[in-house]
């Protein structure tokens, strides 16, 4: 790789549910001057997939349950935004500060089942998609049907670090891409022998589309290229880490 570009697709529109995100995205392509080029990876923000599939839900419409009424008075929450993370999620993993992390259906564990009021329209919040990978993978196969060209595709959410201040944009769903790009087995210029090392490149690429995308500039699709990568369809499901290997969870 001699050099990678993280290219910002501008003029996507306000989303709303059933719109074709696909279609959209390649209109705002041709606005932006971007030609798609194979083996470019689409980076695609989860609000806009979240959106799109339906995932917004209106909190006036919302009845908190018991459960959700007394963890949002400990925590000083909207109880109905409580009752949708625990409708989201598998279980609460921790609660304090003001804080609550769930463990989501999807195995992700972060700040309020991933449940996000920023970018959406007064009185609603938006859910994390059903399937992040599934949605990845439509996104793909319906781009290289409408393009003909062979790309990758990577959504993406913010989520906060243990033990670190700040937020970073990791991957939730990818398609099109091994999301872990494995050094097993291989040695270093020392003649180390590397047993774990294996980064998450789709969380890197997430990461480094942030950069560019930003929370406020109304960017929510970027083209990551010139990123050597391995074809794959493992999903972003696959870096969820397993129970029997957690420590601390």
């Amino acid at each position: 790789m001699d050099r990678l570009e993280v290219i910002p697709v501008r003029g996507i529109p306000e989303i709303r549910r059933g719109d074709d995100l696909v279609r959209i995205m390649i209109k705002a392509f041709g606005e932006s001057g971007v030609s798609l080029r194979d083996d470019d990876i689409v980076v695609v923000k989860q609000k806009v997939v979240s959106k799109a599939e339906g995932r917004l839900v209106r909190l006036a419409g919302v009845k908190p349950g018991p459960e959700a009424k007394r963890l949002a008075a400990e925590q000083q929450k909207d109880p109905r935004l409580v009752e949708l993370m625990l409708q989201e999620s598998r279980r609460v993993v921790r609660a304090g500060h003001g804080v609550i992390v769930t463990e989501t259906r999807h195995g992700f564990v972060c700040a309020n089942a991933g449940i996000d009021k920023s970018n959406v329209r007064s009185g609603y919040v938006a859910l994390l998609p059903l399937d992040p990978d599934a949605s990845a993978r439509s996104i793909r196969k319906s781009m290289e049907e409408e393009t003909g060209r062979r790309v990758a595709v990577v959504i993406t959410d913010t989520f906060g670090r243990p033990w670190r201040k700040g937020q970073t944009d990791v991957a939730i769903g990818c398609s099109g891409i091994k999301p872990l790009l494995s050094y097993l087995g291989k040695s270093d210029r020392y003649g180390y022998h590397l047993r774990v090392t294996e980064p998450a490149v789709v969380d890197e690429i997430a990461g480094a589309a942030e950069l560019v995308a930003g929370k406020l500039s109304a960017v929510p699709v970027t083209i990551v290229r010139g990123l050597s990568y391995e074809r794959g369809d493992e999903g972003a499901s696959s870096l969820v880490l397993e129970k029997k290997k957690d420590l601390f969870t």
